[in-house]
């Protein structure tokens, strides 16, 4: 079969050099770090990736998709303009509510809330799984009932059954005030998110919309959408359908810094782990500059032959391009069977050495979660071979430059 000049000499110092101790250990420490590397890449990406949709899954809990909330007063309007909402293909679910900020008070214990007011059927379809029947049942029929986040509750120290005591600011003719409303615990839920464990609390909508002074009509109402990540695009189109009359926000906006410092680690961590491709690459370099230094001869008789030196470039450029891609390979192979077994790997691990990598009295996710996306299997190889490719062009044309004469004078 017929190979370039190049291709055929590069690949005889490249097996050549596997059999010379200093060369070997470098081109193996070359091939090993741009693979190791490029694996580090991708199962950190994926975790990172499994961390961001599992963090959005346990926010998106108990957070509408989109909000559409009146100016100043509640939506008079809410059945028809609910109606009006639901008949888009991509909303799953409309439902009225009232938000109000405040503090809750036991004892000494004071903590600052976010009280959600909601309709006790609503409440029993969407958050029906981290909320138990009996609570449900106590909100509905009981009056000024209200549930707690589960580490609100440990925070104030109260139990279901008991009293807590709800401070709402107001200003009245240009003055603040709070005034104090009693409230009966009803029940805990835990969505597994800091902000509704530690700061959320839920009561009937009867109740907030009295306390909001609405005069028992909704605040606004919470869009539920079949694709999450298409609120930003589904709350342009509200807008231009509902008019300027409401206020249009979405979770995307909600969580804006959340999601934000989440990308910027993730950018982060890859410019961290590429250092390790980084020193691959040097380990290249040293080893092609092993290469050019003891083939000085054969370099000068080709040259003497009339080999450009262009070509002699591309010699040892080959040697550098099979070490990147067949180190980029084996790390993107090494990377997906890493990545796509996270849930194997990470219990045996802590069977083995009996620890817990992520114990549940520290953290809100348990299980270390995993998500290869197409793009980071595409980007990190690319990223990788590239910095390889770098790495090659010093050494090659080092190697163009070697002069015949000065190569031979002795020979």
């Amino acid at each position: 079969m017929f190979r370039p000049l190049e291709c055929f000499i590069g690949f005889r110092y490249l097996r050549a050099g596997q059999r010379r101790g200093v060369v070997s250990f470098m081109t193996a420490a070359s091939f090993l770090g741009i693979a190791l590397g490029v694996a580090a890449l991708i199962v950190i990406l994926s975790v990172l990736n499994g961390f961001e949709t599992e963090n959005r899954t346990r926010l998106l809990s108990m957070t509408e998709h989109i909000g559409v909330t009146a100016t100043d007063t509640g939506l008079a309007d809410w059945e028809s303009l609910a109606a009006r909402v639901a008949a888009r293909g991509d909303v799953v679910a409309v439902t009225p509510f009232v938000e109000l900020e405040g503090m809750l008070a036991v004892g000494k214990e004071l903590n600052p809330v976010l009280v959600r007011g909601v309709r006790p059927e609503d409440a029993a379809t969407e958050y029906g799984e981290l909320i138990d029947a009996a609570a449900l049942t106590a909100l509905a029929t009981g009056e000024r009932r209200i549930l707690l986040g589960r580490f609100l509750a440990l925070n104030l120290g109260v139990e279901p059954g008991q009293a807590v005591n709800l401070w709402l600011p107001r200003v009245e003719n240009g003055r603040a005030s709070a005034t104090p409303v009693a409230f009966t615990i009803a029940g805990v839920f835990a969505a597994g998110a800091p902000d509704h464990d530690t700061r959320l609390a839920l009561v009937t909508l009867a109740d907030a919309s009295v306390l909001a002074r609405l005069g028992g009509e909704p605040q606004g109402l919470g869009v539920r959408l079949a694709d999450p990540l298409r609120a930003p695009e589904v709350t342009e189109e509200l807008a231009r359908e509902l008019g300027p009359t409401y206020i249009y926000t979405s979770w995307t906006e909600r969580y804006a810094s959340l999601f934000r410092a989440m990308r910027v680690e993730k950018v982060m961590m890859t410019i961290i782990l590429a250092f390790i491709v980084g020193v691959a690459a040097f380990n290249i370099v040293t080893s092609l500059m092993m290469v050019v230094n003891e083939k000085e001869k054969d370099i000068a008789i080709l040259r003497t032959y009339g080999l450009e030196p262009a070509r002699v470039t591309r010699i040892f450029f080959v040697q550098g391009a099979v070490i990147g891609a067949v180190g980029t390979l084996v790390g993107v192979v090494l990377g997906l069977v890493l990545a796509f077994n996270v849930h194997v790997i990470v219990p045996w691990l802590e069977s083995t050495f009996g620890f817990r990598i992520m114990p549940g009295d520290v953290f809100y996710v348990t299980e270390i979660p995993s998500e290869v996306h197409f793009a980071d299997v595409v980007i990190v190889p690319l990223l990788a071979f590239a910095i390889s490719m770098v790495a090659t062009l010093y050494p090659s044309r080092r190697a163009a430059r070697v002069a015949p004469a000065r190569a031979l004078r002795y020979e």
